[in-house]
């Protein structure tokens, strides 16, 4: 069973039912859900997964202490813990008395101002540009169970994307990154025999492509660990993966470094053609550098534009 579905179901038999006999006033500032670190999350975990931080838990988010006071707070989270302590064969972790670090008990400010540096969700264009992307994720990623009072929904929905122009500026960042590793100096490497170099040229250009991959696909590009396993997933692009993955994999010697370099043309190409279908530039050639800048040029903000073009990488 994956993790998302144990923490739903344990919400639905224990914890909804202790929310609604105990904690009937306070309901209507509640929200319930599972999000945040952790491949549960994602939906990415497995049998291998289970071996830490995997557990019939969820989270239970709380407005501010003038709503919500402390008492009432610690009241919340003790109930939590005196929930069962297995389900389905699978034993809860212990909790601190003032909570888990990923579920139990948790204040709405806190779950966002420690993700992404913002208690509202409200981020500036120095907010937008430094946040991880990962953490992007984090925040938005899976399931809110109930959420009366609306908070958590709202935040979430706004930190759903980049906005237009910083996903621009982050796309034009890295396919200038793409170009440089992989069209220009993947093949220097190779033939200056530097065959070390070589392939850090090319986790250069794939780091990049799956970074463009995920922001054409207008969503964020998870812990890297997930990556590979995330890109599959998408709707735009993904079959570039098994071509990202024999670029890894592979050697950069003899024929394989010819077969290489083709291969990088080829994601290459296949990101253009998209840029050009989401009307993303208007450069019509091969070389992704001067359709880094196109992308760059269609910023509407001029501050944005204006920054350096790896300003948000």
């Amino acid at each position: 069973m994956k993790g998302i579905e144990l923490s739903k179901a344990f919400f639905e038999e224990y914890g909804k039912p202790m929310l609604e006999n105990e904690f009937s006033d306070l309901l209507p500032y509640l929200s319930a859900g599972l999000f945040g670190s952790g491949s549960e999350c994602f939906g990415f975990d497995d049998e291998i997964s289970t071996d830490h931080d995997f557990e019939p838990g969820f989270c239970i988010f709380l407005p501010d202490e003038e709503t919500v006071d402390r008492r009432s707070a610690f009241l919340l989270e003790r109930a939590y813990a005196k929930l069962p302590k297995e389900f389905m064969g699978y034993k809860r972790n212990m909790l601190s008395p003032v909570g888990g670090a990923r579920h139990g008990v948790i204040r709405t400010a806190e779950f966002f101002s420690d993700k992404i540096g913002s208690e509202n969700g409200e981020l500036d264009l120095s907010g937008w540009l430094s946040v991880p992307e990962q953490a992007l994720a984090e925040a938005t990623n899976g399931e809110v169970f109930f959420d009366n009072l609306g908070e958590v929904t709202k935040i979430r929905a706004g930190l759903k994307f980049y906005p237009e122009d910083i996903r621009r500026k982050k796309l034009a960042g890295n396919l200038l990154l793409m170009a440089q590793s992989g069209q220009y100096n993947y093949k220097r490497c190779v033939d200056r025999g530097e065959t070390a170099a070589a392939q850090l040229a090319v986790f250069e250009f794939v780091s990049s492509a799956i970074s463009v991959i995920f922001l054409l696909n207008n969503n964020y590009k998870p812990y890297y660990k997930w990556s590979f396993r995330a890109l599959r997933a998408l709707p735009k692009l993904s079959l570039e993966a098994e071509i990202m993955e024999y670029l890894l994999t592979s050697d950069n010697d003899g024929d394989n470094a010819e077969e290489k370099y083709y291969s990088i043309e080829g994601i290459a190409a296949d990101i253009i053609d998209e840029l050009a279908e989401q009307g993303l530039t208007q450069a019509i050639c091969g070389d992704l550098e001067k359709h880094a800048y196109s992308v760059n040029d269609g910023i509407e903000d001029a501050e944005i534009r204006n920054l350096h073009i790896l300003a948000a990488i």
